[in-house]
């Protein structure tokens, strides 16, 4: 009987992060296509939510991990395949948002102090939960507007901690900022978030929120 043809053997969808990257860098393509699919659809959100727009996030996932492949001799090992991947993702996406030109304030380092919205003194309590009002989708789609309504240099650090959940050190390595300054704008998002949601439940006249004296 002829003999069967001898086969790669299957990457298994169990190897570490660290050995798929080491067999991708040896020229195993299915190792480097298991990355992919492990976070394809988590880079795809995060480029979709600092965007804005479905085609933009979809040629930032494509960029992306095109670039990742192009320069994987590059990367290091020092931190998460992941988290240099996110990195190359999240300037990806301040590329776009810069050739749209739809906001000037796009870039990471620009000062906070000049940048910022008018926080209110007057934070909301909230004496009622919006989901014992709202289906999970009407408050999806309220928090999503909500976030979308944030300036990139707020929303990118809130996708990347609340959404993403990466640590505050993650984040900073990512955004090549400092670790106090991921937190102080982390803490300028989440208020700026709360007053807003607050406007907009305030405004639907539900008596979901009380304001504290």
């Amino acid at each position: 009987m002829p003999e069967k043809p001898l086969q790669a053997p299957r990457t298994p969808v169990s190897a570490g992060e660290g050995d798929l990257v080491e067999r991708a860098r040896a020229g195993d393509m299915e190792a480097f296509a298991e990355l992919v699919r492990r976070y394809e659809r988590r880079i795809y959100r995060m480029a979709r939510q600092i965007t804005q727009n479905d085609e933009d996030a979809e040629d930032v996932l494509q960029e992306s991990f095109l670039k990742a492949f192009e320069h994987l001799d590059s990367f290091q090992g020092q931190s998460k395949f992941y988290t240099w991947v996110t990195r190359i993702a999240v300037n990806e996406s301040l590329m776009k948002l810069r050739k749209r030109k739809s906001d000037r304030t796009v870039s990471l380092d620009e000062n906070i102090e000049t940048d910022e919205e008018p926080i209110v003194r007057e934070i909301a309590v909230w004496d009622d939960t919006p989901e014992s009002k709202y289906s999970q989708e009407e408050l999806r789609e309220i928090l999503e507007r909500a976030i979308d309504s944030l300036k990139p240099i707020f929303r990118t650090v809130f996708i990347l901690r609340d959404v993403e959940e990466m640590s505050t050190e993650e984040t900073a390595e990512v955004l090549g900022l400092s670790v106090a300054a991921v937190k102080s704008r982390l803490l300028r998002a989440r208020l700026q978030l709360r007053e807003r949601l607050t406007r907009v439940f305030k405004r639907k006249g539900d008596g979901i929120f009380g304001y504290a004296k």
